[in-house]
Parts: structure tokens; sequence; C-alpha cells
């Protein structure tokens, strides 16, 4: 549709705009959202996703490489109980840099852009690792990789948030946790059959595709409106949510909104319960999902299952587990727009919980009689010992961590990342989102760094028991901070934190 042709139907519209319809508005906005086409919208999503695949596959990398380069008979590449928890955790920090530059990343280039751009440290982390003769090339390469996925953690939920409607807006935002876990199952079954240098080059093929995807996809109305790019931010909307529908009203919205946050936040305006609030809510969201635990458990996912010795095999065990989290993860983007956000985060933190004081005290309580051989050894050593079940009560661990890996799929982990692209403020999402994913990585870097060393002095469970005391800590947080943003539109969501008023998200 030509400018000329849209410009008497946005000022017609503006007109009867109001930014909380009651009554027959209210109706219309309904009417409105069925009407839209999202073909094109779901294919935009899915070309920022691929970035998400790409992150869930390097994120647990490690998971089947550490017990073989532990057994690698070249000195130059081998693990040992010093090494190894570095080969984990670098990785989170490379992303929380990668969340720290995204605060300017996403302001400056765009949040396409930024997506775009992290496939260049993510092709040479991947091509780093391919080709490593030594620790000198293996760290550098999940450092990079690791930046990649702080750029993609921080833009493309904000992204998705922004070109979203309200009617899908759950469901597609959940979409980059699925994705997340379906590289990291992908990743479980690949380990299966391929070396790990071979891993590496196929983890550049969801890089490459990402890529040539966003090439022809649009960038958020959002973002070009407050560029003052309104005649492409326009032909944006248009695009997304398709030519015959009453778009220009959802964009007199966008414009509306982004006009009150035309300016750039200054340390005065942090004082704002609109500004602080969401932030404060969407940093301890990230914080305290990483204190669950999910990263050290996807992480050294093979070695505790060798340690606590399921009756399975470990390689095994680790992608029954990327199977049932990659389907909590669906179940969680089919309800979200149903249930509500509060609720699926409720029950997600009480199943970690239960999940986790049930691993802790089953190792504590069955330590010698049922892990046998490896009770006496480290976690990274026992992951190169033949799993020796003798009983099969030695299903609880792996029970135990398929139903923290569902609880966690099905709430704090989609969730925490919807949230924060939904309350942020638009004048500070950008530079905020930076800030959570800063908060998340640096939590996660400290937390698998020292988790092999406390498992080693003080046994697996002490991690475990800490884990489930954090969940419960989950759950008042839920209640007592957490808003209900079901069904709300970005801008309703912000005028419920500069008003109060929680008329607003009924």
């Amino acid at each position: 549709m030509e400018s000329r042709d849209r410009e008497p139907l946005v000022r017609k519209t503006s007109s009867s705009y109001h930014t909380f319809p009651e009554g027959t508005a209210r109706r219309l906005d309904k009417e409105y959202l069925r009407s839209l086409h999202n073909k094109r919208l779901y294919l935009a999503v899915f070309a920022a996703v691929l970035g998400n695949f790409s992150f869930g596959f390097a994120l647990v990398y490690p998971s089947p490489v550490i017990p073989a380069l532990e057994a690698h008979p070249s000195p130059a590449l081998r693990l040992d109980q010093h090494t190894a928890p570095w080969f984990g955790s670098v990785f989170t920090l490379g992303a929380a840099a990668g969340g720290l530059s995204t605060m300017l990343l996403n302001d400056c280039l765009g949040r396409k852009l930024s997506i775009m751009f992290s496939a260049l440290p993510s092709a040479l982390g991947y091509a780093l690792l391919a080709g490593a003769q030594g620790l000198w090339m293996l760290l550098p390469g999940r450092g990079v990789t690791g930046y990649a996925g702080g750029v993609t953690s921080a833009s493309i939920p904000v992204y998705i948030s922004e070109i979203s409607h309200p009617g899908v807006r759950g469901m597609l935002g959940a979409c980059p946790q699925i994705m997340a876990v379906l590289g990291s199952l992908v990743l479980y079954a690949l380990g299966l059959v391929l070396d790990w240098r071979w891993l590496a080059v196929a983890g550049e093929v969801p890089v490459l595709a990402m890529v040539l995807l966003l090439c022809f996809m649009p960038n958020s109305p959002r973002f070009l409106l407050s560029q003052g790019k309104e005649e492409e931010a326009l032909g944006s909307l248009c695009w997304l949510r398709g030519q015959d529908t009453d778009y220009a009203r959802e964009y007199e919205q966008i414009k509306d909104s982004v006009r009150k946050q035309s300016r750039r936040v200054s340390c005065a305006e942090l004082k704002d319960p609109f500004l602080y609030k969401p932030i404060l809510i969407s940093g301890l969201m990230r914080f305290l999902q990483q204190l669950s635990g999910v990263t050290c458990i996807l992480v050294y996912l093979q070695p505790i299952f060798k340690k606590t010795s399921v009756i399975l095999k470990a390689e095994y065990d680790a992608a029954l587990v990327g199977l049932v989290r990659l389907s909590a993860v669906a179940i969680a983007a089919v309800s979200m727009d149903k249930a509500g956000r509060k609720i699926l985060l409720f029950v997600s933190a009480g199943v970690m919980l239960v999940s986790n004081l049930t691993m802790g005290l089953y190792i504590h309580f069955e330590p010698a009689s049922h892990n046998g051989t490896v009770a006496n050894t480290t976690l990274v050593s026992s992951a190169n010992l033949p799993a020796e079940p003798t009983n099969y009560i030695t299903l609880i661990p792996l029970l135990a961590t398929m139903l923290f890996i569902m609880g966690y799929a099905m709430g704090w982990g989609p969730i925490t990342w919807l949230l924060m692209s939904e309350i942020l403020p638009l004048k500070a999402r950008g530079v905020a989102s930076g800030l959570c994913v800063l908060v998340s990585w640096l939590t996660a870097f400290t937390l698998t760094q020292f988790f092999l060393p406390v498992v080693n002095a003080f046994g697996l469970q002490v991690p475990f028991l800490f884990f489930a005391v954090i969940s419960a800590g989950n759950i008042l947080f839920t209640g007592c901070c957490v808003p209900e943003t079901k069904g709300r539109s970005l801008e309703q969501i912000e005028a419920f934190f500069r008003t109060g008023r929680r008329s607003f998200l009924r």
C-alpha cells in the first residue's frame, strides 16, 4: 500500500484513538486481533529464534564434549578437574559481555541488526572449536559463542515482543525458549553419533540460516518510530499484520506511546517507579532464574548422571531430558495466553522445588549403596567411569532431573524472557534488556564456575538443596512482585507502571 493511500486511514483512525479502550473500543480491539494475518509474523519470529537455537546448541556443548576431552590422547586438548570448570563456565562469561554490549547495540543498530550481528562471533567461535589445537583455542571458542548468545538473549525477546500483537505475544514470546531447548536437544542427539569437532561444524548451520532469513524480515515498528522513520515503520506494520487489516489504528497507538517516551533516560528519571520497578522486577527474575540452577544442570548434565549412576547411559539420559524439556516448553507456549503468566510461574517454581529437594535428599541418603564406584570420585572424573546401576531406585535422579527441567521449561524458563520484553518501558528497553542479560549470565558464570569445586568439597547434594531453597523464594517473589500481563498491549503494561492503576491489567 502506498503512503498516500495510508495517510487518510491514519488520520481517520487517530481521532477515535484511545490508549486504554473501554466498551466498544475493547470489542473493536478483539475484532481487529481476529482479522490479522499472522503468517508473515510467524516467519519473522522463526527467522529471529534461529539465534536461540544456536544459543541452546552452544550452551550445552560441554555436556558430551567434557567426557570426550577428558579422555583425549593429546595433552594439549585434555581437560582435568581444573580446566573443565572453565570450559563449562567461560560461555556464560562471554554471554555477560554480550548482554553488556547489547545495551548499546539494541538502541544503535536496532533489534534485527543486533541479532544479525551476533552471527559473526557465533561463526568465529564454532570455527575455533572445530579446529582447536589446544585450550588456547577451546576457551576463546566457548567465550565468543557465549558472547553471541548474550547478544541474542537480549535482542530476540525484545524484537519478538515489539513485532507481535497481544493475541499471540505470549505464545510467540515462548518461542525463544522453545528453540533454545530444541537446539540443546539436537546437540544431545548429534552427540550420540558425531565427534566433538563435527558438533562445532554442525553449529554453523543455524547461524547461516538465521542471517539469510533475517535479510528479508522487517525491523521493529517501535524501533523505527523511535528513530523517526515513520513511513518505514508503517510499512513494517503493514507487512506484519496484512495490507487489508486496520493496522493503522495499532500504528497510532504505538506512535503515541513512542512520542511520550522519545527522550533518553536520565539518571534523575531512574527514581521514577515507571522505570525502576519494571527494571528491578526483570533483573531479579533473571537473577532468580539462574540461581535455580538450570545452567549448571544443563552444562554438567552427563557428569551428574554418571555421578548418580542412573540406570541408563548418561548420554541417553541427557537426550531424554532434552526431549522432556522441549515438550514442557511447548505446553507452556500453548497455555501462556490462556492460563496466564503468574499461574505458570507458581506451578513452575513448585515443581522445581519438589524436584531439587528430591534430588538433594536422594544423594544425601543413598551415597554409598547406589553410587558405588563413583562415591569418592570428583564429578568430572566420574564422567569417564561406566555407570553401574544396582537397583531401579537409581531412576530417581533421572526422574527428578526430568521433573526439574519440565517445571523450569513450563514457567521460569520462557516466561522470564517474555516478561522482560513485555514490562520494560520502551525508552529504556534496549539498555535495560542488556542489563538484565548481564545480571543473568554473571550469575550463571559464578554458579557454573563454583559448581564443580562445591560438589567435590561438600557433595552433590549441597547445590541441589540450595536450588530447592531458591525455588521456594521464587514462589514468594512471583506472588509479591510479578504483574499479570496476559492479553495486555505493551502500551497498557507501561501505563500500569506509570500510574499504578491495576485496572489497566484486568
